[in-house]
């Protein structure tokens, strides 16, 4: 039997429900179910989150904040294949209660809930490609008629339409990730208590990068960059946050290239979006990021940014960062460049232009009034 966490609300005969479907609850994907949740505060629904994978977790559950946490324990090995037993238990939930429709984020999810007789299912893809298998587009476009999609981004929406050409464009939208604004101010540090527990200079202008060390996030042209304008600028630092299988041949990358005094490797800091005020910039280089979260860190930090005009990122900054092509290492020095050159009046303009762009486009509260507007959400509205 799965293993439910109710919320603090009494159950009300007048509540609708929803039911949101996830894979799991490692990091981001707690804090997605969360955004989630959030769409719904406010009015008439209820949302019961279930967890495909995963032990029960207390903590967890209340960190998504739903009305009820259901964990059903399965393993990763678990949903391989046909999921038969995962689609027992989901229509074993739902034959326990009326859900008015299902939130499902990716594509497991999707096909699992796509399973109950009367579902109407909006199914939400975080990644690139997700779609692009001969099987899942078949499946999916037999599933129209009680199935919508929405991407992270533009470019993850168009990614979908590309590979669905026969789904209903309509039924395939944008609905951005979001941050809880207030709550993460609660959470950055000051910026000299963030580097004396960093160990970083009070004097060094810090470039940062956060991510896996893996080909996708294109580090290597970070460093290219940074070799050009460190030997100019003593007290420039780059600090890159993570671990991932290219670490070896990056930190050699960082021999050769003659940066090792400027450059350190962190390895993984357990939620370093708390400490990005110890940080003068914040660098993207991922050549094809669906989104990138960690730009909406940045941006709560206030910190100049560039990102790589490549997938969702130019989207998430807007006008209020500057954008490089992907792996021009040149122009990306000349964007570091500008980062030194900036003064503490042009930053506090940068950083009040990033907390507007925040709350107008990527706040729990913009989004939840652009969720309710969706058309296929509108016939739940009331």
């Amino acid at each position: 039997m799965p293993d439910e966490i109710r919320g603090s609300s009494p159950e009300n005969i007048q509540n609708k429900w929803v039911i949101q479907l996830c894979h799991g609850y490692d990091m981001p994907f707690h804090d997605v179910a969360r955004q989630y949740v959030a769409l719904f505060s406010g009015t008439e629904y209820k949302v019961a989150t279930v967890f495909l994978t995963g032990k029960k977790n207390k903590q967890v559950a209340g960190l998504v904040g739903s009305d009820e946490v259901v964990f059903l324990e399965n393993t990763s090995k678990d949903i391989r294949g046909l999921k038969l037993k995962q689609i027992r238990q989901v229509r074993e939930l739902c034959s326990k209660r009326h859900y008015e429709f299902c939130i499902a984020h990716r594509f497991k999810s999707v096909y699992i809930a796509t399973h109950v007789p009367n579902l109407f299912v909006i199914g939400v893809q975080h990644a690139f490609g997700g779609y692009k298998r001969w099987g899942r587009r078949f499946y999916t476009q037999r599933q129209q008629n009680n199935l919508a999609l929405i991407g992270v981004s533009n470019a993850v929406r168009d990614d979908i339409r590309a590979c669905l050409p026969n789904f209903p464009e309509e039924n395939i939208v944008t609905l951005y990730n979001r941050i809880d604004i207030q709550q993460q101010k609660s959470y950055l540090m000051a910026r000299e208590e963030a580097r004396r527990i960093l160990n970083l200079p009070d004097d060094a202008f810090v470039f940062a990068n956060v991510g896996r060390l893996h080909p996708d996030k294109d580090q290597s042209t970070l460093l290219k960059a940074f070799a050009l304008i460190c030997k100019e600028h003593p007290k420039a630092l780059l600090v890159i946050v993570g671990k991932g299988r290219l670490e070896e041949s990056l930190k050699a990358e960082v021999k050769t290239l003659g940066i090792e005094e400027q450059t350190r490797f962190t390895g993984v800091i357990p939620d370093a979006g708390n400490y990005f005020r110890a940080f003068d910039s914040y660098i993207l280089t991922s050549d094809h990021e669906p989104f990138g979260m960690v730009l909406l860190e940045a941006m709560m930090a206030g910190i100049p940014i560039a990102a790589c005009n490549t997938g969702g990122a130019p989207e998430v900054v807007g006008n209020t960062g500057m954008t490089f092509d992907l792996g021009d290492f040149s122009e990306l020095a000349r964007a570091m460049q500008k980062m030194l050159s900036i003064n503490s009046e042009q930053r506090q303009v940068a950083a009040q232009a990033m907390e507007n762009r925040l709350t107008s486009h990527f706040s729990d509260e913009a989004v939840r009034v652009a969720f309710w507007q969706l058309p296929f959400v509108q016939p739940f509205s009331g």
